[in-house]
């Protein structure tokens, strides 16, 4: 039987990749500020994909303004679990630096390169690929939601989940999301950080006055504003907030060097922090400065600046709470305001920090479809960044097992320029859930 599905996967592997490029030549940046039609036309696209492998009630899932879903379903034979195939359509910004034009597809050397190639298009086609590969008499009941909104935080999951919740409720809840620790080693993420960030406003005056004749009495905010965010971190590069969350990580075998090629650090650049480099990235908090408002460098003038702002991202392990971390950061920032400057906080995004539970069903049957695919042991790693719907699927569907799983690797580059992904990885993903989903349905 595997045999069979393996060959069937194979065979058909050429349709697969053609459907991924496909989809990736579709510019679908759910972000504002582009053209929202490119959206549409990626989940039209989708909808025609799972229509074209046999499922049935496909079509869009539409609410308010929102970037519409795809949804599709194959019936549970009688007694058979359901299980929920999850994947996102939309992509990031493409942004500078790439070799190649983001969306026209191109393979070097076995690599598919393109804006979600990686994240998540590819985990569009790799549900597709091992449903068409059981040929019609697929074990399981399957539901197929493909969100348009990943990329900006999923804003409207929640009013999909409550509108649709009778049409999407499983027993098993497949995430094709995130990626393996490397290439040749599949993985589950069993953990994921949440997020909090803020706005912080630092004023010193109500407008700007000359620094040649003010200048050693007042300071300037742009300074102040440093001096406070160099309060986040201690010496070492450790987050410096009171009251968070930190564990210990499995270190398994992640190297600094490894990941100074990952990130292309400068060879001088120290690390910060402490700890497993595991621990750093998946379950101690990590903040980051993402950017200043201030006068730019060729708009200067000699005056001393009236007001800054900076944007602050706290990344969180699991067990932290976000509300309290947003509390314990504003209370940081307003506490070491310097010289007595005004500080403003204002609080933006939020996510919840997720671990998934191992043991059941859904996670035995992945395991033995990636250890027949990659004829590898899976692993069990965490993420950096953060999935706030993992944790709104859950509270959604709390009886059902969920999966993280994905096909990206250490050179996949998601979110960044030249994104690609490893089509040989793809085609073990595609054969491995193939695997799975006749696991369950065997019971």
């Amino acid at each position: 039987m595997i045999t069979d599905i393996a060959e069937t996967i194979a065979d058909q592997f050429s349709t697969t990749r053609t459907q991924l490029e496909e989809l990736v030549k579709i510019p679908s940046v759910s972000a504002s500020g582009f053209d929202p039609v490119e959206v549409r036309r990626s989940a039209e696209a989708t909808a025609g994909l799972l229509e074209s492998i046999g499922m049935q009630h496909v079509r869009l899932l539409e609410h308010g303004d929102a970037h519409p879903a795809v949804f599709g379903e194959l019936p549970a034979p009688a007694g058979a679990p359901t299980v929920l195939l999850y994947a996102h359509h939309d992509v990031q910004p493409p942004g500078g630096g790439w070799s190649t034009d983001p969306f026209e597809p191109i393979d070097r050397a076995g690599r598919l390169f393109g804006r979600g190639t990686s994240d998540d298009k590819c985990g569009v086609v790799l549900h597709a690929a091992a449903l068409r590969a059981l040929e019609g008499s697929v074990p399981v009941g399957i539901k197929v939601f493909v969100e348009g909104e990943e990329e900006i935080g999923s804003p409207h999951l929640t009013d999909f989940l409550a509108t649709h919740g009778d049409t999407l409720s499983s027993d098993v809840i497949v995430i094709a999301d995130s990626s393996n620790w490397r290439t040749r080693v599949p993985s589950f993420t069993t953990s994921l950080r949440g997020l909090v960030d803020c706005e912080v406003e630092v004023r010193t005056k109500r407008h700007a006055v000359h620094s040649g004749m003010y200048g050693g009495v007042f300071p300037d905010a742009l300074t102040a504003l440093s001096r406070l965010l160099a309060t986040l971190h201690d010496e070492a590069g450790r987050v410096a907030i009171a009251r968070l969350v930190a564990e210990d990580a499995d270190p398994l075998d992640l190297t600094e060097d490894e990941l100074r090629t990952q990130v292309a650090a400068h060879d001088t650049l120290e690390l910060i922090g402490s700890g497993s480099l595991t621990s750093r990235l998946w379950r101690q908090p990590a903040l980051s400065v993402l950017a200043i408002d201030a006068p730019r460098v060729n708009e200067a003038i000699n005056a001393l600046v009236p007001v800054a702002t900076a944007k602050v991202s706290l990344r969180l392990p699991p067990g932290q709470d976000p509300d309290h971390a947003m509390a314990a950061l504003r209370d940081h920032l307003v506490s070491r305001a310097p010289w007595g400057a005004q500080v403003t906080v204002t609080p933006g995004s939020s996510g919840q920090a997720f671990s998934l539970e191992t043991g059941g069903p859904g996670y035995a049957a992945f395991a033995r479809g990636f250890r027949e695919a990659w004829e590898e042991e899976p692993v069990e790693i965490g993420q950096g960044g953060s999935i706030p719907f993992v944790a709104a699927f859950s509270d959604a569907f709390p009886a059902a097992e969920i999966l993280l799983t994905g096909v990206g690797d250490e050179q996949s580059r998601a979110h960044g320029p030249d994104e690609s992904v490893d089509l040989d990885e793809l085609r073990r993903g595609c054969l491995a859930e193939a695997i799975a989903l006749v696991q369950l349905g065997d019971g």
